[in-house]
């Protein structure tokens, strides 16, 4: 059965993108700080301000856990480029906590409520699981409940019906078993309109998410997709962008479509602290109303991340601002942020 919401794509108008900023110390470590700075850039990046400090982007949407927190935004952030809610959550990685955000043809607002247990139960996060319908009313979108446990950074759409995911997240045990890939197909296609759905097989090496789509792979457009590429077999993960792209080439979206690939560089061997390799890329962008916000790891690969965006996107400023810190707690600037289409 045809659905009659869809989610729209990225590149569209939005209203508002929605965050939580990050608070809790035993989830960051002494990475908080620099981590609450790089979250704060991403916010005025988002918000687009001008010389005077007006925004021009769009407007942001701050979860906080409590008001004494209202003034440390208040002091980043001009008065009238935020606005801060009071909500019990436990992370700061709305993407994948957050309902995701659908609307009809009528252009009714509705919010795809999904099961979320903090990545397979590797965490605990009770607020968070009960976050979504939170957010849902908040926003004044009817909440859309739906017995799959699904993170929004685990599915990529291109607003015509065509999706990518990864088998390794959506199929595991331990988020939907007894699940196949024609049932969450059939369920994807009620809640976000997904018509034709495009499976890679796995994701990053040491990716908590257990393989996040905007880690690998994502529309710039209808029928045209920026997958992560490197040509160094030396690179740590140099197999699994190549299956990406044999997977993507032989690949047809939902109108039968071939796809047109544009290889992002891959971010290569990042370590932490501890000397684990981190689930670093530049596919973690946010596509907002006049700005793609993109991560930056202070390498030698950002410069060529930042011009193959450039030449993606002309109708949008392309910023780069680091995120290294943001990584030591699991992800980047997609994974902080959910947009909020704008509805006539």
């Amino acid at each position: 059965m045809k659905s009659s919401y869809r989610q729209p794509a990225e590149w569209m108008p939005h209203r508002a993108c929605w965050l939580a900023y990050p608070y809790k110390p035993e989830e960051w470590g002494d990475a908080l700080a620099p981590a609450q700075e790089e979250f704060l850039e991403l916010c005025r990046a988002i918000a687009d301000l001008d010389a005077s400090g007006r925004p021009r982007g769009e407007h942001l949407c701050i979860l906080v856990p409590d008001d004494s927190l209202h003034e440390t935004l208040a002091r980043a952030l001009p008065s009238d480029a935020f606005t801060a809610y009071s909500l019990p959550y436990d992370d700061s990685w709305l993407r994948d906590s957050a309902p995701i955000f659908v609307a009809d043809e009528g252009q009714r607002l509705a919010a795809a409520c999904f099961r979320f247990n903090a990545w397979g139960g590797k965490f605990d996060m009770p607020e968070d699981a009960r976050l979504a319908p939170r957010i849902a009313a908040q926003a004044g979108a009817e909440p859309c409940r739906w017995e799959l446990t699904l993170e929004g950074g685990a599915i990529e759409v291109d607003g015509e019906g065509s999706a990518l995911t990864t088998r390794s997240c959506l199929l595991a045990a331990e988020r939907n078993p007894g699940w196949d890939e024609a049932g969450i197909e059939a369920l994807l296609r009620q809640a976000l309109g997904i018509e034709g759905l495009i499976w890679l097989d796995t994701g990053l090496q040491n990716d908590h998410t257990d393989g996040h789509i905007d880690n690998l792979a994502r529309f710039a457009a209808p029928g045209r997709v920026l997958c992560t590429f490197s040509d160094d077999p030396g690179d740590p993960n140099y197999e699994v962008h190549a299956a990406i792209q044999r997977t993507l080439r032989d690949a047809r979206d939902a109108r039968g479509r071939s796809l047109e690939l544009i290889a992002l560089p891959s971010a290569g061997e990042l370590r932490g602290s501890d000397g684990e390799l981190m689930p670093a890329s530049y596919c973690n962008f946010y596509i907002g109303n006049s700005a793609v916000v993109v991560p930056c790891f202070g390498l030698p690969s950002d410069q060529p991340a930042l011009d193959v965006l450039e030449k993606v996107f002309p109708d949008r400023k392309v910023v780069g601002r680091s995120a290294r810190a943001l990584l030591c707690g699991g992800d980047t600037f997609h994974c902080l942020t959910q947009q909020e289409p704008a509805i006539p």
